[in-house]
This record gives structure tokens, C-alpha cells and sequence, in this order.
């Protein structure tokens, strides 16, 4: 599978600065289409801790919303949350949205989804974090029946819905599901019921406050990639697993070392990775549009 590459819109860190300081959201994302990456990203924070923020976390904007937003400003870019937290919504609500988003942009929506972790979110939003995972299979349940457009029941933990059905369908038949996370449940769910898998690099640290496991090299990497795909085949699945990691090395000039960025990438394409995700280190208007610019003219071109 060919490389393909995302720009994730820079993160605002702590609570002094705003979410739009990288640059207005519109003219970062047809910059970062001429520019030549494949698609747009977005994270979700509905409600994160002021603790967390500062010590370090990020704001977000509403994924959803801003991806709509995105599709009116763009005509090819794939757009990718990355990623919304499948239990803090009832899944018929989250259905909705992506299928909005779906439809409006004519078919270009990506719904990557984790299962969570900051547990004073959970808390806000009246979510059991103890039944994450089984509120994550329900989604994951929901969503196809939702998007079918046929009259359907499903009875979950906390809700029971008799003879519905959602109109109208979403362009994509289905809107590809990618799963993030590294650990076990989250590999079983990304080959088994998703189209794509989004493993998270960073330090042992990083992974405990996420609370998943830690990858260590690129070589384990290759071998957690070929273990969802193999579950995938284990599961009668044939289409491919689509695998997004993240490369934050570049800096906040990606011209600089290119060449050994080059190699770098190469070998996580060999590993079985056929997204990458790259954002630019620094969050100002003219910092963010240098990136893009920079990157496509020395990766992408």
C-alpha cells in the first residue's frame, strides 16, 4: 500500500492560549491540500481537566463541527478524527454526526475513535470509565446499523432502541472505522471490526497517563501491525488494515535532516504503516502554513 500522509492541525497546549492560535482553521486546511498531504486531522477534548491542561494537555475543538468546516474549504482532503472517544457519546449521536460529515463532504470522512482515558472527562460527562470498553463495543455494534438506513433494534447498557431508523445514509458504504491504541482490546478491535488501526508512539510515561501499552521500536511496531492483520484473516476479513502512526521528529523546520527523515519513513512504511501523521511543533498562523508548505515541497512533491 502507497504512503499516505496526514496533517494533524498543531494542538494548543495548556489553558492561555486558543485552539485557532496554528492559524484559521479554513486556510491551514486548503494550504495543507495544495500542498499535497491526503487528509486533515482533529482531536477531541470535550471537557478536559484544568489540571491535565496544565500540565501540558491539549484544548480541542469539536472534531465533527470543524470537520464540516474543513469539507466546505477543501475538495479531495480525507477527513480524520484523531480521534473521538467512542464512549462518551450515545452511539446513535455519534452515527448522526459522521454521517453528516460524510455526506456533506461527498464521502471523505475517516471516524478514527479510542476508547478513552482522562478519567475527570469521564467523570463530567456522567461516563462509568469501568465500562469503557463494553460502551465502545456497543458503538462499534451501533454504527453500521445506523448507517444502513433500514429500520433496526439494539438494546444497549443505557439505552433500548426499538424499530428506528436513520436517514439519510452516508456517502460511504461503510465510513471507514479506524481504532486507536496499543493495547490488546484495541488490536482486537481494529482487526477484527475496524478498517484501520492507529497505534500511539511515545514514552512509557505518555502510555501509562493514556493507559495503554508502550511500543518500543519500529521492529515491534512491525510486529503489532502483523498481528491485527492477522487478525483480521483470523476473523475471514479481506479487505486491507490501514495503519496510521504518528512521526513527531520533524521539528519545527522539516527541511532540516530530510534525508535521515526520509529514512525514517521508509522504514515505518516497511513496517506495514501506510499513513503518516505530521504536525508542525509550533502553533502560530505563519509557523503552521511554513510547515505545510515546507513539508509538501520536500516530502510530497
Amino acid at each position: 500500500m502507497a504512503l499516505r500522509f496526514v496533517f494533524h492541525y498543531p494542538e494548543t497546549n495548556g489553558t492561555d492560549g486558543d485552539m485557532l492560535d496554528a492559524g484559521p482553521l479554513h486556510e491551514v486546511a486548503a494550504a495543507a491540500e495544495r500542498a499535497g498531504f491526503d487528509a486533515f486531522s482533529l482531536t477531541e477534548h470535550p471537557v478536559p481537566g484544568a489540571r491535565w491542561l496544565s500540565a501540558g494537555g491539549h484544548q480541542s475543538l469539536d472534531p465533527f463541527v470543524a470537520l464540516g468546516y474543513v469539507a466546505a474549504a477543501t475538495t479531495r482532503l480525507r477527513l480524520l478524527t484523531y480521534l473521538a472517544v467512542a464512549p462518551y457519546r450515545n452511539p446513535f449521536v455519534l452515527a448522526k454526526a459522521a454521517a453528516t460529515v460524510d455526506r456533506l463532504s461527498g464521502g471523505r470522512l475517516i471516524l478514527g475513535l479510542g476508547a478513552g482515558y482522562q478519567k475527570s472527562e469521564f467523570f463530567a460527562l456522567g461516563v462509568d470509565l469501568a465500562e469503557r470498553g463494553a460502551l465502545f463495543d456497543e458503538v462499534l455494534d451501533v454504527l453500521p446499523l445506523h448507517w444502513r438506513g433500514e429500520p433496526f433494534s439494539y438494546r444497549g447498557r443505557h439505552f433500548d432502541a426499538r424499530d428506528v431508523i436513520a436517514l439519510p445514509r452516508p456517502t460511504q458504504n461503510p465510513i471507514p472505522i479506524w481504532i486507536g491504541g496499543n493495547s490488546r482490546a484495541a488490536r482486537r478491535r481494529a482487526g477484527e471490526r475496524a478498517q484501520g488501526w492507529m497505534p500511539m508512539p511515545g514514552s512509557p510515561e505518555l502510555s501509562r497517563t493514556a493507559q495503554t501499552s508502550t511500543i518500543t521500536s519500529v521492529a515491534h511496531l512491525a510486529e503489532l501491525i502483523a498481528g491485527v492483520r492477522a487478525d483480521a484473516g483470523a476473523a475471514g476479513r479481506t479487505e486491507p488494515v490501514d495503519v496510521l502512526y504518528s512521526y513527531d521528529d520533524l521539528g519545527e523546520d522539516p527541511t532540516a535532516d530530510a534525508d535521515r527523515h526520509r529514512e525514517a519513513i521508509a522504514e515505518l512504511a516497511k513496517a506495514g504503516v501506510n499513513y503518516l501523521k505530521v504536525s508542525s511543533a509550533k502553533a502560530s498562523p505563519a509557523a503552521t502554513l511554513a510547515f505545510v508548505e515546507a513539508f509538501g515541497t520536500t516530502y510530497l512533491a
